[in-house]
Formats: C-alpha cells, structure tokens, sequence
C-alpha cells in the first residue's frame, strides 16, 4: 500500500492548530513515516502541482476572497477534506469580527490606535478586501471531517493523521473530545 499524500495549509486564524501538529512531539515522526507530506506551511513545503492530494487539512476562516480560493482549490485537489480547530469549523476567533462592519472593523485597527502611521490611515492593501463576514470552511466548500479545538489537542490531531493514513475513516469519540 502506498503512503496516503497529505497537504495542508491555513486561512484566517492564527495558525495554533498547525503548530499543534508540533505538540505530537516524537509521534510525528511516525506521522511522517506513514504519508507523503506534499504542502505543508510548518516547513514552507510547497508543491506547485499537488493535485491528486488523498488528505487535504485546512485550518483558518474564511475571510477573504483568497482564502475562499485556497478552499476551493484544496477541495478540487484532494480526495477528503479536513476541517482542523475552532476557525474552521465554526469561524472561531475571527469570527468576533463577524459583530462589527468590515468599515468599523478597520477603522479600530488601524486609525484608531497608536499603532498606526501618522496620517491614521487604513493601508492600501489587498489583503484587507474582507469579506462581510467569516465564514466556517463547510459554507465555502464541502468538508469530510471536522476537528474542532483551539487548537485541537494533539492526540486528537494524532489520532485523525493515523487513522487516515491507515485508510481509516477517523472517529471521534467524546474520550478524545474534550477540554483541559
């Protein structure tokens, strides 16, 4: 049997589940021995044309019309999609951006604080075209598994990589579910 081909990447969040990955300490080395780990921002590993990707983890909101193209493009490229923390499953933390308007939501961050220039300006940047609101990942594309979390405990995190990578569909128990 071949090594299941793994790719994952983040949206609009702050990248604690990926760095969860990071808390399986030596089992990674496991992990890693049974995938092919294809797209990865923990070890900026890209792969230009990663298609045909058997596992696909995205972690993050939707906020941005970038993000819904990264959603978009790992569902068309992988076979099962998962949902990984709080941000993708139910918009999380930017999610609390969701009670104001994108207009106010700037205007607080950037005008409104020491920390901007002095001309008190919101930056012209592309990556501020938000969207009205975060969305969870399973409004912008179909998602085979949600791991929620914030982050998700790294047995859990453990537990959902072994078993796909064994061909298994990951079940999660409320013995795994659970807050510290």
């Amino acid at each position: 049997m071949s090594k299941p081909k793994v790719a994952s990447d983040w949206l609009a969040g702050c990248a604690g589940c990926h760095m969860s990955l990071l808390d399986m300490d030596e089992r990674i080395v496991k992990v890693a021995e049974l995938v092919d780990l294809r797209a990865t921002p923990i070890t900026d590993l890209k792969e230009p044309d990663a298609s045909g990707v058997d596992v696909g983890i995205l972690e993050g909101g939707v906020n941005n019309t970038t993000n819904e193209e990264v959603a978009h493009k790992m569902r068309k490229r992988c076979k099962y999609l998962v949902a990984l923390g709080d941000c993708a499953v139910f918009g999380g933390v930017p999610a609390m951006r969701n009670f104001f308007t994108v207009e106010e939501s700037l205007r607080r961050a950037y005008v409104e604080t020491e920390s901007t220039d002095e001309n008190g300006r919101i930056p012209d940047d592309p990556e501020l075209a938000v969207q009205t609101r975060v969305r969870a990942l399973h409004e912008v594309v179909p998602v085979d598994l949600n791991v929620p979390g914030c982050p998700p405990d790294a047995d859990v995190i453990f537990h959902v990589l072994s078993e796909l990578a064994q061909g298994r569909k990951p079940v999660l128990t409320g013995k795994l579910l659970h807050w510290h």
